[in-house]
């Protein structure tokens, strides 16, 4: 009987030492992993807001909200890239000399044949060519795959929730917004339930995103991260 009640003893202190084990490494293993997930996240939402902000460029200054829009600007766009050869100097610049205005002088000796101007400007050594340069290798790594951008990492094929908003100030500028999104419950899924809703919980009282994003579509930010 008494080594009966010393088996019990052992298991419950066995059992004891497990469950404050577990109180202890339970938050710190979720922490860790949420970290490794949330740098994956992070990583794919800087790829998407390099995307939107070279789409732009070629749009109006507008961004798109559908992923097969921007996937496809990735694989297939080009962007300009312009080559500089000389500079203007601080004398030319007093004088009014602009290098669009440099350009043009340039450009018509071109199509005249007389290079007066350009030797009266001093621009004899002035040179812009503007090359055009696919985006996949001009923004992102070799080897980079762009139909990977749409989807969340850790997210068992969920996508990012993309937004835009085209609208007009009150002197009258137009106003281009985007954000993305991926909730905790996308990336973070598979781990310790009650740890996300207290990370949930924390951020609802704290009024924020109750995820990871970049960019919004309520508040201009230059495309800030929530992370940043």
């Amino acid at each position: 009987m008494k080594t009966v009640f010393n088996i019990v003893l052992v298991l419950c202190a066995a059992a004891l030492v497990y469950i404050c084990y577990a109180s202890i490494m339970g938050p710190i293993n979720f922490e860790n992993a949420k970290k490794d997930r949330e740098k994956a996240v992070i990583a794919r939402l800087i790829d998407i807001r390099k995307a939107q902000q070279e789409y732009r460029t070629l749009n109006h200054g507008m961004y798109t909200d559908k992923f097969d829009t921007l996937i496809d600007f990735v694989k297939n766009q080009k962007l300009p890239f312009v080559m500089k050869m000389g500079m203007l100097t601080d004398k030319q610049l007093e004088d009014g000399l602009t290098e669009k205005k440099a350009m043009a002088i340039i450009n018509k000796a071109k199509k005249t044949g007389k290079y007066d101007e350009v030797k009266k400007w001093g621009l004899e050594g002035f040179k812009r060519d503007t090359m055009w340069v696919a985006v996949m290798d001009t923004i992102f790594p070799k080897g980079f795959n762009p139909d990977s951008m749409r989807y969340i990492p850790y997210g068992n094929g969920a996508q990012f929730e993309m937004n835009v908003k085209n609208d007009t100030a009150k002197s009258g500028a137009p106003v281009f917004l985007f954000e993305v999104k991926a909730p905790y419950e996308t990336y973070l899924g598979g781990l310790d339930k009650q740890e996300i809703i207290n990370l949930k919980d924390v951020q609802s009282k704290l009024g924020r995103y109750c995820g990871l994003m970049v960019g919004s579509i309520d508040t201009p930010n230059n495309g800030a991260g929530n992370w940043e």
